[in-house]
């Protein structure tokens, strides 16, 4: 049997509590949601084989291109000061002399050995310290590092509120402490009953549902793409890793006034986020309109069944 929960809507991306509206029994409320030296070692050794463990020869090496500023690793192209320090691209923009000597970093030189040193070097993922062991050609790093397993994880609440970020295993803690106001359902098989959609403006409604051992944040979110025109997103996020999410499947279904509208797919993970489903239209979409032939005095109930895949 569903139980229905009802969530009402957080406006200006906030997560907030809201008087209890209950519209059956089993109802629950919410409102949601350095070196700077180019000198090589005579004896260092360069490592050739992608994703390989990261060795101390290979750590001498590749921290000659650490950046005295933010410690990470200055890839090509490499720019040097007028003494021959190097600082990353990134950093260099911030800067107006050079970090390690205060010399001008104007005008800019490049470093056409260092580069070549580079693409003969493996560097280690930048999240090397969280227990990524893997070290990679520099042209690979930026694209690994995007889909980092140990890349810390950032709140999974839709919204810029809350900067929070940490392990994967201190996700649910957080939204505990720091998001009371979001509730959880048990079960596999609920109703996620978003309240007052007709609020003006971005507002997101965000509740959990737990089965199979995990945890799924539910998010509908209403966009205004332009003044008078706004559009409805849902979606559900597992809170676990990109492979934890292709283990599952999930169907959203709306319901009334003898019409139905079903989206199934495989559950994103909250490595991904809300934004990112729905800029590659990942999600449940509909505008203003649909919603109102589904809504009931400007509830919307969605159904929300969480399955399990076969291997």
């Amino acid at each position: 049997m569903s139980r229905p929960s009802s969530t009402g809507p957080s406006a200006n991306k906030t997560c907030s509590k809201q008087q209890q509206h209950t519209p059956s029994p089993a109802a629950a409320t919410l409102i949601s949601a350095g070196p700077g030296s180019s000198t090589l070692p005579t004896a260092a050794a360069v490592i050739t084989g992608p994703g390989s463990p990261v060795s101390p020869q290979h750590h001498e090496l590749a921290s000659l291109f650490e950046c005295p500023v933010c410690f990470d690793y200055v890839l090509p192209p490499i720019l040097q000061c007028q003494a021959g320090h190097l600082v990353c691209n990134q950093c260099r923009q911030k800067l107006t002399c050079c970090p390690t000597c205060r010399g001008p970093l104007t005008p800019s030189i490049r470093n056409l050995a260092m580069e070549k040193v580079a693409s003969a070097v493996l560097f280690p993922c930048k999240y090397a310290s969280t227990g990524c062991s893997l070290a990679l050609h520099h042209t690979e790093k930026p694209e690994h590092e995007d889909v980092c397993a140990f890349r810390p994880y950032a709140c999974p609440c839709p919204g810029a509120s809350c900067k929070w970020q940490g392990s994967l295993e201190t996700v649910m803690p957080h939204l505990m402490h720091a998001h009371k106001s979001i509730t959880t359902l048990q079960g596999e098989d609920i109703v996620f009953l978003a309240t007052d959609i007709n609020l003006p403006g971005a507002v997101d409604w965000v509740m959990m549902q737990s089965c199979f051992g995990h945890h799924f944040m539910l998010v509908l979110e209403k966009q205004e793409k332009y003044e008078g025109h706004q559009q409805f997103f849902a979606i559900v996020l597992l809170i676990g890793t990109r492979k934890q999410a292709d283990n599952f499947a999930y169907r959203l279904e709306l319901n009334g006034n003898r019409r139905r509208l079903t989206w199934e797919a495989t559950p994103r993970s909250i490595h991904d986020g809300v934004a990112t489903a729905i800029m590659n239209s990942d999600c449940l979409a509909f505008d203003t309109a649909i919603a109102h032939l589904f809504a009931d005095n400007g509830n919307l109930g969605i159904n929300v069944t969480i399955s399990t895949c076969c291997p």
